[in-house]
């Protein structure tokens, strides 16, 4: 455990100290975008980013993942501001960490193993589109040095680590954003920088509590809000940390990481910062830069808010151009680009499920819809794929004129039916047995069509026995079956 431990936060210090301050940089921009989307002071988004990020470090479950204001966390809290102000902002902030806490202990990863491969490259290729088009209005209505500029930031990120030594020592985006800022202030270009975003805080946060009535007038207000906030917020971070997983090859703590998006967001709004959750972008920001541990989320809070409290006057002049160079390599790695080879040679069904969810989620800008919509398309496909997989077997004794269906597969609420019309029920047979010993039933659709059709053949004044039920169909059945139930069939033959 303490060597664990130990590899966790020190096992890559230079790494870690590097990529800390690329995305320390560029989540200053960012956060304060956010706080504009939602309704408030720049400071908010950025109190809260540095919060999530230096507290998720210690009680997260994904190393080397960026954790701060988001988004689409701030697209929910709009109307709360517009309408109640602030303050119930900061309250229905620490209730999402109370609802996250609550639904880490009783499992709520587990809900990633419904999310199929497909939904997963669905989202990750519409947070792609959607980091790519919020570049979009800072490179239009822009004069040439902007295109000029971003170009460049381009072409240093990816031929930097070409250059012997140097080039594997340090970041290639902290180099752009250095690089470029110090050109701009050189040759006094006249481009949009960090400073024309908004006022950067001069203070450090402090701790209070929302002021505001604790009366259930207030609950009724927050929890709608704050419930869709932990919902929201929870489902990118798990899905951001399934995705590092994969470009890491490492497994992460889902339970855990849910739980330390809980206590962060409670720290946030004690804080006086907005709800946040993990961050797809500056994640792949910190991983590409060479970070690998807890330290580079740590550090990145601390070396945030350095930069906006003490630094301010530096970090107000990085150029624009600089962060969207960066934003647009994010966004260029981000995108599963054998997706679109994937459109020739996949099932058309996966390829639905994949497009579904980047057009629900880009169209919406929720992140959320999106996945769902991906989720409930793959389940409704594989539903039908697997009700496909249902057959019979038949044969007929006629010394003892007994048929016999052998029944496999899968019998639930999208079989049920076929189920009911394998059966011949004007045939004259006088016996038939229902062999369900490659058979499984899955729930009570399942149960009302096996009761039907013996109910049926008994009509026609057929002997009906059922046999070789596994113990899992055995037990559905029996508990909610009729067929073998005198007493019930009376009611059931009795009023036809």
């Amino acid at each position: 455990m303490l060597s664990q431990t130990k590899q966790e936060w020190f096992g890559n210090i230079r790494g870690d100290i590097l990529s800390a301050l690329v995305v320390a940089i560029a989540l200053i921009p960012e956060a304060i975008a956010f706080s504009i989307i939602a309704g408030v002071d720049p400071k908010i988004g950025l109190y809260a980013s540095f919060c999530i990020a230096v507290v998720i470090s210690f009680v997260g479950g994904r190393p080397a993942m960026i954790s701060a204001a988001t988004g689409a966390m701030a697209l929910v809290m709009v109307f709360l501001v517009k309408e109640h102000g602030l303050q119930y902002l900061l309250a229905a902030t620490i209730l999402t960490g109370f609802i996250q806490i609550f639904l880490a202990y009783i499992g709520v990863a587990k809900v990633m193993s419904f999310v199929a491969r497909a939904v997963v490259i669905g989202f990750v290729n519409a947070l792609a589109i959607l980091i790519f088009m919020a570049q979009l209005p800072e490179l239009t209505n822009v004069t040439w040095h902007v295109y000029a500029l971003t170009a460049a930031g381009l072409g240093i990120i990816y031929l930097f680590p070409y250059i012997p030594k140097i080039g594997k020592i340090l970041p290639s985006p902290l180099v752009t954003i250095i690089v470029l800022t110090l050109f701009v202030a050189f040759y006094g270009i006249d481009v949009r920088t960090v400073g024309d975003m908004g006022q950067l805080p001069d203070t450090l946060p402090i701790f209070l509590l929302p002021n505001i009535p604790l009366d259930f007038e207030t609950l009724q207000i927050i929890f709608p809000y704050s419930f869709a906030l932990a919902i929201v917020g929870l489902l990118e971070s798990l899905m951001t940390a399934t995705i590092l997983d994969d470009m890491t090859d490492t497994k992460s703590d889902k339970n855990r990481e849910a739980r330390g998006q809980g206590i962060a967001n409670i720290f946030a709004g004690c804080l006086g910062g907005m709800a946040g959750c993990a961050m797809i972008g500056q994640s792949v920001i910190n991983v590409k830069s060479g970070g690998r541990g807890r330290l580079s989320t740590f550090l990145a809070g601390i070396f945030l808010l350095i930069l906006v409290v003490f630094l301010s006057d530096l970090v107000a002049i990085i150029p624009m151009a600089a962060l969207v160079a960066v934003m647009i390599m994010v966004s260029i790695s981000t995108f599963n680009w054998a997706s679109i080879s994937g459109l020739k040679t996949l099932p058309i069904s996966t390829n639905l499920v994949m497009l579904s969810t980047v057009g629900v989620t880009v169209y919406t800008h929720n992140l959320a819809l999106g996945v769902v919509t991906g989720v409930l398309l793959a389940s409704l496909f594989f539903a039908n794929k697997i009700s496909h997989f249902m057959y019979a077997d038949m044969s007929y004794n006629e010394k003892d004129n007994i048929k016999t269906y052998k029944i496999v597969g899968q019998i639930f609420f999208n079989s049920s039916d076929k189920f009911y019309d394998i059966f011949n029920y004007k045939e004259e047979v006088t016996n038939v047995t229902i062999d369900l010993t490659r058979a499984h039933f899955w729930d009570i659709s399942a149960v009302f069509a096996l009761d039907k059709a013996v109910v049926k053949l008994r009509k026609e004044g057929k002997n009906v026995s059922v046999i070789g039920q596994n113990e899992a169909s055995s037990t559905i059945i029996d508990r909610f079956g009729i067929y073998d139930k005198p007493e019930e069939i009376e009611k059931v033959m009795g009023s036809h």
